[in-house]
């Protein structure tokens, strides 16, 4: 499956995975997790863009916990839509871009925001397409988080691969530590989960 492939498949995506199955099921554990984060680090007034947002349901539980000045990019257009509807609040004071990752990234300024986040997004991030990991970091002036599957934790990272057997589209394992750091971040946190692993990069640079 080549990058466009990965792409027209969440641009179009419908039931599991699509925008009403994340609005159904609402704000997780993992919506605690990054709310306990920036809590710890920002300031309500923070700006913050959320990779892969959905139709908002991480972005509202920060909302509804002080933080206001939120941004989302997300390829289906359809999140949008599912957002006026789920969480209309958040719809009215948030800034969205529909449209893929790769195609916004070196749009945005370099520190326009004082972190960035993806929640088990950037693991879908074709190979021919890293690129955008350093236009991504350069975007974030403090703080960078992933929320990442990172496959079995027994195997050395550069051996983990691809898994495209799971789903109907692929899920690449990246040691997020060796890609960041080469762009000014340290990690300063990590959390492993059943599923998923959270670590927190702080700029350095």
């Amino acid at each position: 499956m080549d990058a466009n492939d990965v792409r027209r498949k969440w641009a179009n995506r419908s039931g599991e995975f699509s925008p009403e199955y994340y609005a159904y099921y609402g704000p997780n554990e993992t919506s605690e997790s990054i709310r306990r984060v920036f809590e710890a680090r920002l300031d309500p007034s923070a700006s913050i863009l959320e990779l892969g947002c959905g139709p908002g349901r991480h972005l509202s539980h920060l909302r509804e916990h002080g933080f206001e000045n939120l941004h989302g990019v997300d390829i289906n257009p359809d999140c949008f839509e599912v957002m006026a509807d789920a969480y209309p609040d958040l719809a009215d004071c948030g800034t969205f871009h529909a449209a893929a990752i790769e195609e916004v990234a070196e749009e945005f300024s370099p520190g326009q925001f004082d972190a960035v986040y993806s929640i088990e997004t950037l693991q879908h991030i074709h190979p021919d397409d890293a690129w955008v990991f350093e236009a991504l970091a350069r975007s974030a002036s403090d703080y960078f988080v992933t929320v990442e599957n990172e496959g079995d934790q027994s195997v050395p990272p550069e051996d983990r691969g691809v898994n495209d057997d799971e789903y109907d589209f692929p899920l690449y394992y990246r040691d997020w530590e060796a890609v960041f750091a080469p762009f000014g971040f340290e990690q300063v946190a990590c959390e492993r989960g059943d599923r998923d692993t959270l670590r927190v990069f702080r700029r350095t640079d």
